[in-house]
């Protein structure tokens, strides 16, 4: 649910900060005092098109801050987690959104940038605005199916459906693949097997080039290696004034001096660690030379090698030390294209029974949605009636559809129509914003205990409703309540009454400004707010009376 909300110069709000609890929060507030402007932010955080107009006059950037405790939210933490966006607290989720004066903005998910997109994707999974508002989930035809669905309690069922259906696509492009063997494919395939024969018959082997290339260069300088290879040994290691013997003669001279002097110990120490050197390169210099051969006739054979190797590596374009793998993925690809035909029937068999299995769980699952419709449409259809639509007649549209999808083969769609003799038509196409607001909340009710969203707002939900209607209006957002949080912005005094909590939103001007402040009320302040709702400005001790009786009321309830 939504634990926090901060605005910061947003149209005429300079700065606001709430802490907002579970329950039944409404907002209320005279005409034009800024009531949408909680919704404007909410929208925002939630991936709403920003634009320069948002920001207030005179500031450089509009900031808004909206935190969620996700704890109970599997959906959102695994939404989170798949993109990469889940903070170190897996119960919180953090949404920040900035809009410059340019009309440019930013977006963040607990401190990462994140795309406007991905906002809404989340957005989805937090919160559900009813209303005239862009965020109205009602009106998308992929939400009455996810509803539909929850009523019914048919999630495994839809996963396990989702399942086939992937396993379904995976084969069918499989076997429209190896059926789409054309013309080209052929000369592909015909290239191939020349290049792989080509390729096949150099036996390259894994390292071979890097031991050829070696091997080269010690064969072409066999004869300076072993001449300077010998002249440098009689240098170390030769009869007449060698290094050794050098060496030797200055480590006897010093060992004779008589004396017991430290550094000179420490010298001929030195002399005698680099005679063992001497002695040690004499050695392996000796090694070396001696397995240095002239080879001419292996020198043209490895030459000959290299050269037909650099040859096929320019002729396919690549480095020469790639032209071994290069060889294992060619005879890859061209074992498959031969294995196609093949394949064919076999994958054509997988296909057909993957159909029937699909067709099989959808049937099943198109049942039970059409009985769980039934069920739903009556539940519905009754509160509408005690919302004041007792003429208006809803419908959940099941119609089969041959078109496979992850979902089965059903097109579900919500219909209402609001005026007795008028056939029911799709909810988008619901005129009256006030309408909308009472369907959505009698749908909300029914499917509360099973909707997985956890904050719904509710926008003036009592438009052209009064009286003994509003007061049920706000005992069923009351309610709705009880499992999640609700904000309803409202001007019925019956509902406000309903509230948990009461928040004020008011606006005041100075001489170059307008500004707009929000606050909670008390007990005390809730009743005076409640007569100005039902008595206008001039308030008199019998609205006062009547406000304070209905908020006490409510609370009794």
């Amino acid at each position: 649910m939504l634990t926090y909300l901060a605005i910061n110069n947003l149209a005429i709000v300079e700065q606001l900060e709430l802490d907002l609890p579970a329950g039944m929060t409404v907002i209320t507030g005279e005409t034009g005092a800024g009531k949408s402007i909680m919704l404007d932010a909410l929208g925002l955080a939630l991936g709403d098109r920003a634009d320069a107009d948002s920001v207030r006059h005179g500031t450089p950037k509009a900031e808004i801050h909206a935190h969620f405790d996700i704890t109970k939210l599997a959906q959102g933490q695994r939404w989170l987690k798949e993109n990469e966006l889940d903070g170190e607290d897996s119960s919180e989720c953090i949404l920040r959104r900035v809009i410059h004066a340019n009309g440019r903005s930013k977006a963040w998910i607990n401190g990462q940038p994140c795309s406007v997109q991905q906002l809404k994707q989340l957005g989805s999974y937090l919160i559900d605005i009813h209303g005239q508002h862009e965020h109205q989930s009602l009106l998308r035809k992929d939400t009455h199916l996810i509803l539909l669905d929850e009523f019914a309690h048919l999630e495994k069922s839809v996963q396990k459906q989702s399942q086939i259906f992937r396993d379904w696509q995976k084969c069918r492009r499989q076997l429209e693949q190896l059926k789409n063997q054309d013309s080209e494919q052929q000369a592909r395939l015909e290239l191939l097997r020349y290049q792989v024969e080509e390729l096949e018959q150099l036996a390259l082997e894994d390292q071979e080039l890097q031991t050829l290339e070696e091997e080269q260069q010690k064969l072409a300088n066999a004869e300076t290696l072993i001449a300077e290879g010998q002249a440098t040994l009689e240098l170390c290691d030769g009869d007449d004034n060698s290094a050794r013997q050098v060496l030797n003669y200055a480590c006897q001279r010093l060992s004779q001096i008589p004396t017991q002097d430290a550094r000179l110990n420490e010298i001929n120490q030195l002399l005698n660690e680099a005679l063992i050197q001497v002695e040690e390169a004499s050695r392996e210099l000796n090694y070396f030379v001696d397995s240095c051969e002239l080879d001419p006739e292996r020198l043209q054979f490895v030459e000959e090698r290299l050269s037909t190797i650099y040859q096929l590596a320019r002729k396919h374009h690549i480095l020469p030390e790639e032209l071994y793998q290069h060889s294992i993925q060619l005879r890859e690809e061209l074992d498959r294209i031969e294995s196609g035909p093949q394949n064919i029937d076999l994958i054509a068999e997988q296909l057909e029974g993957l159909t029937q299995i699909f067709r099989e769980q959808a049937a099943q699952i198109s049942q039970k949605r059409r009985v769980a419709a039934d069920k739903l449409n009556r539940q519905i259809n009754k509160q509408l009636a005690l919302l004041g639509m007792g003429s208006a007649r809803f419908e959940t549209r099941v119609q089969p559809t041959e078109q496979f999808q992850s979902t089965g083969l059903d097109d579900v769609e919500f219909m209402i129509s609001t005026n007795p003799g008028q056939p029911a038509k799709p909810m988008i196409k619901i005129a009256s914003g006030g309408e909308l607001s009472r369907i959505s909340l009698a749908i909300q009710v029914v499917t509360a205990q099973t909707s997985t969203i956890p904050t719904l707002v509710f926008d003036e939900v009592g438009v052209g409703i009064s009286g003994g209607t509003a007061e049920i209006v706000g005992k069923l957002l009351h309610d709705l309540a009880k499992s999640g949080q609700i904000l309803s912005i409202t001007h019925l005094p019956q509902v406000a009454a309903q509230g948990d909590q009461h928040l004020h939103i008011r606006k005041f001007s100075t001489k170059n400004s307008t500004k707009s402040e929000m606050h909670w009320l008390d007990e005390d302040q809730r009743v005076t707010e409640l007569a100005r709702m039902l008595g206008g400005v001039d308030l008199t001790e019998q609205t006062l009376a009547h406000a304070r009786e209905m908020l006490l009321g409510s609370q009794v309830a």
